[in-house]
């Protein structure tokens, strides 16, 4: 065990597709520094402990997004989790449980379907709509045209958002968080004509109508985006006229 490690408790739910009567919680005794991040301990865990042991991730830098999962009762990213803030300050042994996160169908132990999740997404046209021909350079926009959705290009589909919802985990046909703030960007957007298209998919039985503000989605972004406050201003963009979208 490395100079200055400690040994932590990680308690991780366990899913084989195999045979689902066998879902479980399973302890792991795992060496950790306060310099680790909650994933190093995870890829200890495959790497020397469990080779059966299946999560998702990429690039290790809160970026990719693909190692969302539910750690201590939280949305969380297992690369952004520092085990400094987890460990315990008075030298007694801590257990940190970590499961799928909810919401999305479990695949494998923390691995779920994503593919619900990306299809509200690709629902909501998340990309610049425009008309006529396209300009030689980039499309000029102002700064202060640009800081009106700036928030909401910080964005990297993660699902933390979603799954952390209490009406996604009720009906998953609502199209929850990260679709309302990915179709926030272009609605905003001054250089885009798509806005009251994709206001229009919202304003159905599945969009923006179905969050109660119960502020989970915005407690677990790790971008920290204000994902409540966008929510409300596309409710609010409904409210009033098309023409007040835009500007």
């Amino acid at each position: 065990m490395p100079v200055g490690a400690v040994m932590v408790t990680v308690k991780v739910r366990r899913f084989n597709p195999e045979n689902p009567d066998a879902a479980r919680w399973e302890q792991f005794q795992v060496p950790t520094l306060p310099t680790d991040r909650l994933l190093n301990l995870l890829t200890y865990i495959k790497g020397y402990l469990d080779g059966t042991f299946t999560f998702r991730r990429s690039c290790a830098h809160g970026v990719c997004g693909s190692d969302a999962m539910r750690i201590n009762g939280v949305n969380r990213l297992a690369c952004k989790v520092l085990m400094r803030d987890m460990l315990s300050k008075n030298g007694k042994p801590i257990t940190i449980t970590v499961e799928p996160i909810k919401g999305l169908r479990v695949e494998k132990d923390l691995v779920v379907d994503m593919e619900p999740f990306f299809d509200a997404y690709r629902q909501v046209k998340p990309f610049l709509m425009t008309s006529g021909h396209a300009p030689e350079g980039e499309r000029i926009q102002s700064r202060a045209d640009r800081a009106r959705f700036d928030d909401t290009t910080k964005c990297i589909l993660c699902a933390c958002c979603t799954s952390a919802c209490p009406v996604y985990w009720a009906d998953g046909s609502y199209f929850g968080p990260a679709a309302i703030v990915n179709a926030h960007r272009f609605i905003f957007d001054s250089r885009d004509e798509g806005a009251g298209e994709r206001m229009e998919i919202l304003n159905g039985m599945d969009g923006v109508w179905r969050c109660r503000t119960t502020f989970n989605c915005t407690d677990a972004c790790p971008r920290g985006t204000k994902v409540t406050q966008a929510i409300t201003e596309v409710k609010r963009a409904l409210l009033f006229s098309r023409k007040t979208v835009i500007r």
